[in-house]
C-alpha cells in the first residue's frame, strides 16, 4: 500500500498489516481478496515485461494447485468460539448459498485460509445442522440410536428454553450444579 499522503502528523497512512487485519475482522474478505489479486496482477506485469517466458499456464494451474492443496493444511476450527454457534442461523438460500457472482477461486493460500475461517464463523449453525441431520439419516436402520439422538436434542432444546426464561448462565452456581449433574449420569 505504501504512503498514499504527504508526509505529516494528520495524514492517513495506516500499515499494511494493520489495515489487513482491520478487514479481516470488519468481514470485508471481498476487498482484502480484491487486493492481494490487483497486487499479484501488478508484480506479475512488472515480471512480465522482464521475462516473458515465466507465466504459462503451467505455471498458473501449479499455483492453482498449490493453493488448493494448502486447503489441507488450514484447521477450520481453530477460531471457532461458542458464540459463533449461539448467533442468527442465516438463511439456506441467499446467504448459505450464496449469489453466484460471489464465488471466485483465491488468489493465494493466506486468503484460502482467511476465507474458510470467516465461513465456517458465519455459518457454523448451518454446519452444525447438516451435521446432524446428515448422522440422523444414517442412524434409520438403528432406531434406538436415532431415539436417543432425537430425545437428547430435545433435551437439548428444552434445556436452552429454561435457560433462556430463567437466566440460568446468569446464576454460575446453578450452572455447575446443572453441569455436575449431568455428568454424573
Amino acid at each position: 500500500m505504501g504512503k498514499v499522503f504527504a508526509s505529516n502528523p494528520l495524514s492517513l497512512n495506516v500499515p499494511d498489516p494493520a489495515f489487513e487485519s482491520w478487514l479481516r475482522d470488519s468481514g470485508y474478505l471481498e476487498i482484502l481478496d480484491t487486493a492481494t489479486t490487483t497486487s499479484a496482477a501488478a508484480v506479475t506485469t512488472a515480471s512480465a515485461k522482464e521475462t516473458a517466458a515465466a507465466t504459462t499456464i503451467t505455471h498458473s494451474l501449479l499455483h492453482y494447485l498449490y493453493t488448493f492443496i494448502s486447503l489441507l493444511t488450514v484447521n477450520p476450527f481453530a477460531k471457532l468460539t461458542t458464540d459463533d454457534f449461539s448467533a442468527k442461523t442465516p438463511s439456506w438460500t441467499r446467504e448459505f448459498i450464496g449469489a453466484l457472482g460471489s464465488y471466485s477461486f483465491p488468489s493465494s493460500p493466506h486468503t484460502l485460509k482467511l476465507r474458510v475461517h470467516e465461513n465456517v464463523k458465519r455459518y457454523a449453525r448451518n454446519y452444525a445442522s447438516l451435521f446432524i441431520l446428515f448422522f440422523a439419516c444414517s442412524l434409520y436402520q438403528m432406531p434406538l440410536a436415532l431415539v436417543g439422538l432425537i430425545s437428547s436434542l430435545a433435551l437439548w432444546d428444552f434445556f436452552k428454553f429454561c435457560s433462556d426464561k430463567w437466566n440460568w448462565d446468569r446464576n454460575h452456581i446453578l450452572s455447575l450444579q446443572l453441569h455436575w449433574l449431568f455428568l454424573c449420569f
